[in-house]
C-alpha cells in the first residue's frame, strides 16, 4: 500500500510539474511570437510595453483585493522613502529592459532575438560579482567565456543579422543583467514584504511606466499621436480591435510572471531555469518552422555554445546550494490564507532553492 501511494504521489509530482512548465511555455513562447507579429503592424513598441505595464498593474490591483477581501488581510504598501530608494532602480531597470527588448523586434528576427536574449545570464553573473552576490571562480570565467563565444558565433555572418536590432537586444541584456541583480537584492529584504509576486508587480509597475515614459515621448510621441490606427482613427472598430489585441498582450505579459512564480514555488527555480533551455530551443524550431527564420549550422553551434555555458552555470547553482550546510533563516512571514499556500507544499529539500528563485518573482521576464 505504501509503494502504490508513493506511485501515485510521484505520478502526481510529474505531471504537475509537467502541467506548470507547459503553461510556463505557453505565456512565454506566445508572447514573444505575439510581439513579433504585432510589430508588423503595429510600429510603436513602447507605446505597447506602456499599455502592458497598465494591464498588468490592474490585475495586480484587483488579485491584491480579492485577495484582502477574501482573507482580511491588509496587503503591504511601501512608504515613500523606502519605494523611491530601493524600488525605483529595480524598476527602472526593470522598464528599459522590456522596452528595449520589444523594440527590438521592428528590426530583428525571432531566432536571432532568442539566441541574443539568451546572453543576458553573461551579464547577470557579471553584475553579481560587482554586486557580490557571487564569488569570483575559475568555474564563472568559463560560463563567461562559453557564453561570449556562442553570442559571437550565433551573430557571425548570420543571413538575417540585423545591426540595429542586435544592438537594442544586446543592450536589453545588458540591462536585464543590472535588472535581475536590483531584483534578487530587492526581494531578500524582507523588511520590505515584497516576497510575494503580486505585491513586487503592483509596487513595479507605476515607476516602469513613468520611467519608460520619456523614452516613448521622445521616440514615438509624435508618430503616434498622427497615426490613424490610435488619435487620428478613422474606424473606431479598427481602434477598438487595436486596443483589444494590446490588451491581449498584457494579459499574456501578466500570466508570463504569475507563471514563473507558479513554476518556481510548486517546484524549484533549477526546474524553471532548466525549462528555459528548452523553451527557448522551442522558439528556435518554432521560429524556423513558421517564420521562415534561417539559421546556419554556425548559428546552431554558436547557441549550443551558450547553452552550455547556462547548463554550467546551472549546474554550479545546484551543486553550490547542495553544498550548503545549516537551517536558513526565513526571511519573512508566511501566511496560511495568501499565495504564499502554494509553498507550504514544498519537500524539505526544496528550501535551498528559495533564495535562487526570488530573483524570478517579477513580471515581464522576457
Amino acid at each position: 500500500m505504501g509503494r502504490w501511494t508513493f506511485g501515485l504521489t510521484f505520478i502526481w509530482k510529474v505531471m504537475l510539474t509537467l502541467g506548470l512548465v507547459l503553461l510556463y511555455y505557453c505565456f512565454s513562447i506566445g508572447i514573444t511570437f505575439y510581439n513579433k507579429w504585432l510589430m508588423k503592424s503595429f510600429h510603436f513598441p513602447l507605446f505597447m510595453t506602456l499599455l502592458h505595464l497598465v494591464v498588468i498593474f490592474l490585475f495586480s490591483a484587483l488579485s491584491r483585493a480579492l485577495t484582502q477581501c477574501c482573507h482580511q488581510r491588509p496587503r503591504v504598501v511601501l512608504s515613500w522613502a523606502d519605494y523611491l530608494q530601493r524600488v525605483a532602480p529595480t524598476a527602472l531597470a526593470t522598464a528599459l529592459d522590456v522596452g528595449l527588448s520589444n523594440w527590438s523586434f521592428l528590426y530583428i528576427t525571432v531566432s536571432l532575438y532568442t539566441m541574443t536574449k539568451s546572453s543576458a545570464v553573461l551579464f547577470i553573473l557579471i553584475f553579481s560579482l560587482i554586486f557580490k552576490l557571487e564569488e569570483l571562480r575559475a568555474a564563472l570565467v568559463l560560463v563567461v567565456l562559453l557564453i561570449a563565444g556562442g553570442l559571437f558565433m550565433f551573430t557571425y555572418k548570420s543571413t538575417q543579422f540585423n545591426g540595429e536590432g542586435f544592438a537594442l537586444v544586446l543592450g536589453a541584456s545588458f540591462i536585464g543583467g543590472i535588472r535581475w541583480t536590483l531584483t534578487q537584492i530587492l526581494l531578500q529584504k524582507a523588511e520590505l514584504g515584497l516576497q510575494n509576486p503580486i505585491d513586487t508587480m503592483y509596487h513595479l509597475q507605476p515607476l516602469m511606466f513613468l520611467g519608460l515614459f520619456p523614452l516613448f515621448a521622445v521616440f514615438e510621441g509624435l508618430h503616434l499621436s498622427t497615426s490613424e490606427k490610435i488619435f487620428r482613427f478613422q474606424d473606431p472598430g479598427l481602434l477598438l480591435g487595436v486596443l483589444g489585441t494590446l490588451f491581449f498582450g498584457g494579459i499574456l505579459a501578466f500570466g508570463l510572471g504569475f507563471s514563473e512564480f507558479l513554476l518556481v514555488s510548486r517546484t524549484s527555480s533549477l526546474t524553471l531555469s532548466i525549462a528555459g533551455i528548452f523553451k527557448e530551443v522551442c522558439t528556435l524550431l518554432l521560429a524556423a518552422h513558421l517564420l521562415g527564420d534561417q539559421i546556419s549550422l554556425l548559428n546552431w553551434l554558436g547557441f549550443a555554445l551558450c547553452l552550455s555555458g547556462i547548463s554550467l552555470h546551472i549546474t554550479l547553482k545546484a551543486l553550490n546550494s547542495k553544498g550548503e550546510s545549516g537551517p536558513k533563516p526565513h526571511k519573512g512571514p508566511v501566511s496560511s490564507s495568501d499565495l504564499e499556500l502554494l509553498l507550504r507544499n514544498r519537500e524539505p529539500g526544496d528550501e535551498e532553492d528559495e533564495d535562487e528563485g526570488e530573483k524570478y518573482f517579477v513580471a515581464q521576464g522576457q
